[in-house]
């Protein structure tokens, strides 16, 4: 019986489960969001809140333990330079876990993990004049584009007479 014993199996041997864990761990410190299984995303979450906690101890033993779960010195250098400094002030909890559905093959619960600090670009918002302006601008056919730049260049010289 597996009383108060902590972390799920997932129906994989040890070393397979930590290096996959290991490769996570990358995963989402590099790219700041990955897709998984929720079972998976669930259990990625306290991998990464010890390894950023080491990040945010900012010693040498902390990177060289960072560096053997890591194996990698760009993301151990991104953990420690970018990634830690932004969670100075918080306490743990550095990952948000959002259901997305099941996937196709096998309706395995699927989860998108990303770190708190990821934040997707954001596009500015045009009004609704301006985007019809460009869909028109692609919908008009050439002829009547130049026409209408010509159209356009006459009323600015105009004004300028004026």
């Amino acid at each position: 019986m597996r009383h108060r014993v902590a972390g799920r199996k997932l129906s994989r041997h040890t070393q397979h489960r930590e290096l996959m864990f290991r490769n996570m761990v990358v995963s989402l410190l590099q790219h700041e969001r990955i897709t998984t299984t929720l079972a998976k995303a669930k259990e990625l979450r306290s991998w990464v809140d010890k390894i950023i906690t080491l990040g945010k101890r900012n010693d040498l033993h902390a990177r060289r333990q960072a560096f053997a779960v890591l194996r990698d010195e760009g993301i151990v250098k991104k953990l420690f330079q970018e990634i830690a400094p932004q969670f100075k002030d918080r306490e743990g909890g550095y990952t948000r876990i959002y259901k997305m559905g099941w996937r196709q093959g096998d309706a395995a619960p699927l989860s998108l993990i990303e770190l708190l600090t990821f934040s997707p670009p954001k596009e500015k918002k045009k009004s609704t004049v301006a985007r019809a302006k460009e869909v028109l601008k692609k919908v008009a056919p050439k002829r009547t584009r130049k026409k209408k730049e010509q159209g356009e260049k006459k009323a600015k010289e105009e004004e300028k007479k004026e």
